[in-house]
């Protein structure tokens, strides 16, 4: 024995180093849009835009590529973001009152973001709270001073990068004129700005109205501007004389210096929106443009009464006046000037909002929209599935470009306006498509090959149908001489006009262009790419899931009613059929065969499957058990639904009751409301206790037991070992899995010899464990290529010599049958092991980076969050990582594979976090930023280390928010 032991040990290290070529585990970048924006900030030397959120992290990005992210240690909100002038050094303040410093530094030749210092102001002993709470942030353009304002009303100054403070300059107005204030103190501090021509002088601005001109230098007050309005925000124009401040009344002011102290009344006044109570301006900016009149751009100041809810920005310019109208709350904007020669001129807006980017083009006709390379809202309806494709052709992949080109013509040909940075990522190796599917029937096409998740073309199928959609509720543009004069901007729309259209299921076959999408009601379209418009009829097949099955009655959703008269579509892709389940449950499973043109499509009563050359319906199986009643509730009854998530149910409570307010309340949406609460619950109790069971045989009549998880389409041996046929193999949540053998007519027959199926065999699992995967491996244990895969060369055929095996993935084990008789072979438990279930499953090809050879494996994602990588077709553990927290359900439920050994999953509503399981394969940002040239002649500065953060940090944790940045 020990001499076998002894080899196997050799054996072990070789393998090992196999593991350490193939596999490894990075979380390499995050897509979409940052979730809870809560603070902006934009560096114009580096051209670099920073956006911090309410969870702590702060995320930088420059030209397209250029991206780095960090993570406070503290679990609070980033409420201000400030670049130090001129240099790659950033300061976040967090609602903590924490001050963190940043940096980018090189390393490698590549830059990456760390925290290099923390401080929190300590204030006189035994001085209150609101001495030290930092209200306002000045990075003063020397690069070496921070100021803070404080909520009492006191600027202490700290010398940065090191943080310490220098009392002796700290401003404490004490000689602030008297009669002025009264008795009350001046409240906290508002604004700090320096003279945009004279460094040396600050504008301090307090809640209360007054306005101070501070001398640095000489310590003391220049001149006082006594507003009596309630201050929000405070702006120098660039010649260094006038000053703009905004106030709570909806009103802005501006003033003169003139060094006559004090200044008693403002030059004028404005009330852009008056006569009736505003809402306060709360932040104003002036631009001076070459031709004529500057640009003024404000947030706020609508009439309380008719828009307070209104998110608006206003841009005046000349005789053009707009109030831009934001899809939700708006957290910051800055404005992007083309310095030529001393003047800038006016050429973006830059808006943050709750849940998007939104770029404005100031110098094109209409001030059209920027498309954003990155921070693309992939949530503007919310995400209900995703389908991954690798290595698309390029032919394909230039007629969705074109049809996305066609649909994006509103959108400003202005280039990006930030730049910073350089990306020095390889380009990406080849052109990889991620659909997102979402609640309102939209099917989004991603150019997912890189770094910059990028926005290809929509695809909408609520045109097929009648929905509840008001043609008048397009509210979009305001008519002429509305006032205020209102344009709607971004894309956020999270209402659906019928939940129904929801999309849960994508399959498209990147050789023939042929794409099939499913939905909420049992609706399956199956449509193809077509470069011209095209009007047509699209006629529903309707397919009886139940067939003739007795006591069941459906009491959930109607089916979608499909319209009668030819719909005009779009260049793009197009339905041409539509296949309709009744009853109309949430179409769980779909697979496309677009070789022998058939789909197979599965729901919680059942499966069938459609001919869409010849347009009619092969076949349909029932799998409801008699004890199967609560599949006959509908899509929202108390059950264990696979696709909808906590996260999203508790959105959709939300946001039936905007939507209850939008639209007249119907019963159906107050009934949708209960249901995805009784939903949510459900799944809370089913997903969070993972570990309740190990293994035990689950009974039959557990409800759900005939939901379909599974087809899937294999050319194989299921009658005999010496004839390969096509054959259909279907899964379910009882663990069966049902084989059906077609036969497809030759090509010349195709269009009138009618496709036959018949059943072939049955498999049932001991455990009944739901059946998540179903993989046919030929000859030499490699997985099927995928249909026309082989006639484009692109795979070698499948070995239809030796004998082929079915590989059944169930939530609990893997298990290897041989074909065509179907004997268990060998097994890999999961859940009897270590309690965790398989959630996901796919199948990747792995390789070194050193040699060409590529060896497919299987990839799961339990419910524990974790990823595991299993050997084929010898069914071996390579590999596992954590990856996902196990109580986010619906990161673990988004998770997609790619055919290459990534992932992506949603990490919150608006983005999804990609992931590489492949040492060869690795889509991540790789960037340098440098400082402008005149810095980096100063002596670098000695970093402040971490462990020994300046100041004593604060025990109070104060509510009231920064109210720049939140209000």
């Amino acid at each position: 024995g020990t001499m076998k032991r002894f080899r196997r040990h050799g054996h072990e290290s070789q393998r090992d180093k196999h593991k350490q070529d193939l596999y490894q585990f990075n979380k390499t970048v995050e897509h979409g849009f940052p979730h809870q924006p809560s603070a902006l900030g934009f560096s114009p030397s580096l051209q670099l835009l920073a956006i911090g959120t309410r969870l702590g992290a702060i995320k930088l990005y420059g030209t397209p590529g250029v991206e780095f992210m960090g993570l406070h240690d503290e679990n609070a909100a980033v409420t201000q973001v400030h670049f130090l002038p001129k240099q790659v050094e950033m300061v976040t303040l967090l609602d903590d009152n924490s001050l963190h410093m940043w940096t980018l530094r090189a390393h490698n030749g590549i830059s990456e973001l760390l925290e290099i210092g923390r401080f929190t102001l300590s204030g006189p002993p035994g001085a209150p709270p609101s001495v030290t709470r930092v209200t306002a942030v000045l990075a003063h353009s020397s690069g070496e001073l921070l100021l803070l304002g404080t909520e009492g009303g006191h600027v202490f100054v700290v010398e940065v990068p090191g943080f310490r403070e220098l009392e002796e300059n700290n401003i404490i107005l004490k000689c602030i004129l008297y009669d002025y204030v009264g008795r009350r103190n001046l409240e906290c501090v508002e604004a700090l700005h320096e003279n945009p021509l004279n460094p040396r002088q600050v504008l301090i601005g307090y809640s209360r109205g007054l306005m101070v001109l501070w001398d640095l230098d000489r310590q003391r007050p220049i001149q006082h501007f006594l507003g009596t309005q309630q201050l929000e925000s405070v702006w120098w124009m660039e010649d260094g004389v006038n000053i703009l401040s905004s106030h709570s009344d909806g009103s802005y002011c501006q003033w003169t210096v003139t060094g006559e102290d004090p200044q008693t009344e403002p030059e004028n006044q404005e009330m852009p929106y008056g006569a009736f109570p505003c809402k306060a301006i709360s932040k104003i900016i002036q631009v001076p443009s070459k031709q004529g009149p500057p640009f003024l751009i404000f947030s706020g100041g609508m009439p309380r009464a008719s828009y307070g809810d209104r998110h608006c920005i206003s841009v005046i310019h000349s005789k053009t006046h707009e109030a831009l109208d934001f899809t939700s709350r708006i957290i910051d904007f800055f404005e992007r000037c083309f310095k030529k020669h001393s003047f800038g001129e006016p050429s973006a807006l830059v808006v943050l909002v709750e849940e998007e980017l939104v770029v404005v083009d100031l110098q094109s006709e209409g001030w059209p929209v920027i498309q954003t390379p990155y921070l693309v809202p992939l949530h503007c309806s919310a995400i209900t599935c995703s389908h991954h494709v690798s290595s698309i052709p390029l032919k394909l992949w230039e007629r969705v470009q074109a049809a996305g080109a066609l649909q994006n013509t509103h959108y400003s040909r202005k280039p990006w306006p930030i730049i910073g940075g350089q990306n020095l990522a390889p380009d990406p190796p080849q052109r990889d498509l991620l659909l997102t599917g979402h609640e309102d029937g939209t099917v989004r096409f991603w150019d997912a090959s890189g770094v910059c998740l990028y926005p290809m073309y929509k695809l909408s199928t609520a045109g097929v149908f009648l929905t509840d959609a008001d043609p008048n509720d397009n509210m979009n543009q305001g008519s002429e001489g509305e006032w205020p004069p209102f344009r709607k901007v971004g894309c956020f729309d999270p209402y659906s006009d019928d939940p129904r259209l929801g999309i849960q299921k994508i399959h498209l076959c990147k050789y023939s262009g042929y794409l099939t999408v499913a939905g909420t009601a049992g609706q399956i379209l199956i449509m193809e790419l077509n470069d011209e418009a095209a009007e047509q009829m699209v006629e529903a097949t309707v397919v009886d899931l139940l067939h003739g099955q007795e006591g069941f009655r459906w009491k959930g959703q109607a089916r979608l009613d499909v319209r009668e008269e030819p719909v005009l579509f779009p260049p793009g892709f197009q339905p041409f059929a539509l296949v309709q389940c009744q009853p109309p449950a949430v179409v769980t499973a779909i697979a496309l065969h677009s070789e022998w043109k058939l789909v197979a499509f599965g729901t919680s009563h059942g499966f069938g499957f459609y001919d869409y050359h010849q347009k009619n319906n092969i076949m349909v199986k029932c799998t409801l058990n008699p004890s199967d009643q609560m599949a006959m509730e509908g899509p929202l009854s108390r059950v264990k639904s696979i696709k909808k998530s906590l996260r999203q149910s508790f959105r959709r409570i939300r946001r039936s009751r905007v939507s209850m307010r939008k639209h007249h309340t119907t019963n159906a949406a107050k009934l949708q409301e209960i249901n995805a609460r009784l939903e949510a619950e459900a799944l809370q109790e089913m997903e969070l206790a993972p570990v309740q069971r190990k293994i035990e045989a689950r009974s039959s009549d557990d409800s759900f037991t005939g939901l379909v998880r599974t087809l899937y389409f294999a050319d194989t041996f299921v009658s005999d070992s010496s004839h390969s046929t096509p054959s259909l193999w279907a899964g379910t949540n009882g663990g069966a899995v049902f084989a059906y053998v077609l036969r497809v007519p030759s090509l010349e027959r195709r269009a009138e010899d009618p496709v036959v199926a018949h059943a072939a065999k049955e498999i049932q699992l001991m455990h009944r464990a739901p059946v998540v995967g179903l993989v046919v491996l030929d000859g030499k244990g490699a997985p099927l290529p995928e249909p026309l895969e082989v006639a484009h060369d692109l795979s070698r055929s499948p070995e239809m010599h030796g004998s082929h095996h079915l590989l059944v993935v169930s939530e609990e084990q893997f298990k290897l049958f041989t074909l065509p008789k179907v004997s268990s072979k060998s097994k890999l438990k999961l859940t009897a092991v270590d309690g965790s279930r398989v959630r996901r499953v796919g199948v990747a090809w792995f390789g070194s980076r050193t040699d060409e050879q590529l060896e497919s494996s299987l990839v799961v994602l339990t419910n524990q969050g974790e990823l595991h990588v299993i050997s084929l077709p010898s069914i071996k553990m390579m590999v596992h990582y954590p990856c996902i927290r196990r109580e986010d359900v619906s990161g673990i439920a988004s998770c997609v594979f790619t055919k290459y050994g990534q992932g992506f999953y949603l990490m919150s509503p608006s983005e999804f976090e990609r992931f590489s399981l492949s040492t060869r394969w690795v889509v991540e940002p790789r960037c340098l930023v440098e400082a402008p040239l005149q810095m980096r002649l100063k002596n670098p500065s000695s970093p402040v280390h971490r462990d020994q953060p300046d100041g004593v940090p604060t025990e109070h944790r104060y509510e009231k928010s920064i109210k720049n940045n939140i209000n």
